[in-house]
């Protein structure tokens, strides 16, 4: 059996994240899942990955799981279905819109800007808006002081691929955490995006994981102000 410790990578205390390769418009970007224990013993899994037989091991060492979260309709849902089927008991929530794009799933509630008492002990969240098409759903684990969020900003280092990596330069997104160009073209309500930003930065987090790239360890709070200075 592969140990826990080869599949996820622990970060602090109560937090892991799991990493899957996803090829998008041909660059190899991959994708990042995180895993939380709760003060009550339980797992909440956001973005969830492919549910392997691996990864369905490393998760049953942690815990039960008892909730999946995808950031939004468009990342982090892909295989809830998986979800489903092998912890019965787990709710799936659906983020704003995800209930009408996958009317194969029945979802156990929606997510918001408010946290479900349930996990508030350990996560507050809120709702990036102001965006055309997207409305993802953002974290903040209290005991790490770490931001979890989807899309809303990358950060591509040395470890990604070169040819990711030469894009990223291109973008001015390389080295840094960034919000990608196709968000910042699209954001539709300015103000709505302003106080979701507020909102985030409010919170007391140092390191921050993204859906897209490395772990930012520490700094994050200066890091997101920096990524949404154009839009402050």
């Amino acid at each position: 059996m592969t140990a826990t410790s080869d599949v996820l990578d622990h970060l602090d205390t109560g937090l892991w994240t799991y990493r899957e390769p996803l090829r998008f418009f041909g660059l190899e970007i991959g994708r990042v899942m995180v895993v939380v224990r709760l003060s009550s013993g339980g797992l909440l899994i956001y973005s969830p990955a492919e549910l392997t037989a691996d990864l369905r091991g490393a998760l049953a060492e942690l815990g039960d799981v008892r909730f999946v979260v995808p950031a939004s309709k468009l990342h982090g849902h892909l295989y809830m279905e998986q979800y489903r089927e092998a912890y019965p008991r787990a709710e799936l929530l659906a983020a704003p819109g995800l209930d009408r794009r996958r009317t194969d799933l029945d979802f156990d509630g929606l997510l918001g800007g408010t946290p479900d008492p349930r996990w508030s002990a350990d996560l507050d969240q809120t709702a990036f808006l102001g965006h055309r098409w997207l409305t993802e759903i953002e974290f903040y684990h209290r005991p790490s002081r770490t931001l979890i969020l989807g899309d809303i900003c990358y950060h591509v280092t040395g470890d990604a691929p070169l040819s990711t990596r030469a894009v990223a330069r291109l973008a001015g997104m390389y080295g840094r955490l960034a919000v990608p160009p196709d968000l910042r073209r699209t954001i539709v309500n300015e103000d709505a995006a302003r106080n979701s930003v507020r909102k985030i930065l409010a919170w007391e987090f140092d390191r921050v994981l993204v859906g897209h790239g490395s772990v930012l360890e520490s700094g994050g709070r200066a890091a997101v102000a920096d990524a949404f200075d154009w839009l402050r």
